[in-house]
């Protein structure tokens, strides 16, 4: 009696457990979806800096992205002309695995939109204050009637051009000190000439998410220009009253751009 009385007993308690979990609610998908999320990898944000500047002017981007966790490269770009840089890039690009968010400044916003296409993962790009170029345009093209004050020099293999150092605050680096903007005159990169006069083969817009930042103070390159890239490209857009260096001036409004993009 015993015996079927701890049987019986034993039953009733299984038959209460099963009764109980299938009285629980299941887990709503969205909230499994977030955990998934939340435990992917973020991408690597791959900086491409522009003419007359290097990778040092993502410094105070870098430090933001890097306290937010995100994994960062800053490319040492070439500057040697629009065809060869965005090989460079995309070369680079082969040895970073995973997602990648590709962010560019000025001209190397041609160079990611010709690079994007030829590797896997590339999950956005981003223009920061960047030339935005069509197939089969050269940014001759678009800055046609431009007035920076340019000084060409030449160099084995072609013509270096900088700015003007006497003017350089006034068209690059306009919100920024005089100290820390002649310290970046001083310190610009050349830009070979093929940089403007090589013909843009790829459109990666076309075919990744983008977004932008458009920089209304600019005089390097001019926000009707901006604009005009922006809107064909199908960009996300956020403007900001800022000049061309404006990775330095405004340097937390740049990095919400990019995690936007990232997330």
């Amino acid at each position: 009696m015993r015996i079927r009385t701890h049987i019986q007993a034993a039953a009733v308690a299984a038959t209460a457990a099963v009764l109980l979990t299938a009285s629980l609610p299941a887990p709503a998908s969205g909230a499994g979806k977030e955990e998934r999320q939340h435990r992917q990898p973020k991408p690597t944000v791959v900086l491409v800096h522009g003419a007359w500047a290097d990778s040092s002017s993502w410094n105070p981007v870098i430090d933001r992205l890097r306290k937010d966790g995100y994994p960062v490269r800053a490319i040492a770009n070439p500057l040697q002309g629009l065809t060869s840089d965005s090989a460079y890039l995309s070369s680079y690009l082969t040895a970073i695995e995973g997602p990648k968010v590709l962010v560019g400044h000025s001209y190397g916003g041609a160079v990611i939109t010709n690079a994007a296409t030829s590797v896997p993962d590339v999950k956005s790009l981003v223009y920061i204050a960047a030339f935005i170029p069509a197939k089969g345009e050269t940014l001759t093209e678009l800055t046609a009637g431009s007035d920076l004050p340019l000084v060409y020099t030449p160099v084995p293999g072609g013509t270096d051009v900088t700015i003007d150092p006497a003017q350089f605050r006034e068209f690059f680096a306009g919100d920024l000190d005089k100290n820390t903007a002649a310290d970046l005159a001083i310190t610009q990169r050349p830009a070979n000439a093929r940089a403007v006069l090589d013909v843009s083969a790829e459109e990666g817009f076309d075919t990744i998410p983008s977004w932008a930042l458009l920089t209304r103070r600019d005089h390097a390159i001019d926000p009707a220009l901006q604009r005009m890239m922006v809107g064909r490209a199908g960009a996300h857009v956020t403007e900001v009253d800022a000049s061309h260096a404006v990775m330095l001036s405004r340097p937390g409004v740049v990095t919400d751009v990019i995690e936007r993009a990232a997330r």
